[in-house]
């Protein structure tokens, strides 16, 4: 089994896919009005309007509700990539060393997840990601 894909779904689609243009630098691929993909060296995310849910289950999963899931992006150098987003993106935690060894920031999309940058600082942590 390979993992494939996080997928978000999402009320207001257009504001959603922009904001995670913002954040990764990347450009989706919109394969309907309804999904794109924004495809990243290590994983991809997915995003779904809230009318794609009813092709699966209506009801089965609902825009902004979600308060279980952190989506992380390791970036090179955390810090300037605060001071690239800071003031356009609603901020939760301001760049702080984490006791895993990773030098982290977090902020919300649109709809309310957690989204989390982070750089390997300590030498464990480099290690843990095959960055030294």
């Amino acid at each position: 089994m390979k993992f494939a894909s996080t997928r978000l779904i999402a009320a207001d689609i257009t504001s959603m896919v922009a904001f995670y243009e913002l954040v990764t630098r990347q450009s989706a691929e919109w394969l309907s009005p309804q999904f794109a993909e924004i495809v990243t060296p290590g994983a991809t995310l997915a995003i779904g309007s809230a009318e794609t849910v009813a092709l699966f289950m209506e009801g089965s999963a609902e825009p902004g509700v979600n308060r279980t899931a952190v989506l992380e992006f390791r970036v090179d150098d955390v810090d300037s990539e605060f001071t690239r987003l800071k003031g356009r993106v609603d901020v939760v935690i301001e760049p702080k060393l984490l006791p895993w060894g990773n030098r982290t920031v977090q902020f919300r999309d649109p709809e309310g997840t957690i989204i989390s940058l982070f750089t390997p600082v300590t030498e464990a942590a480099r290690a843990r990601f095959g960055s030294r």
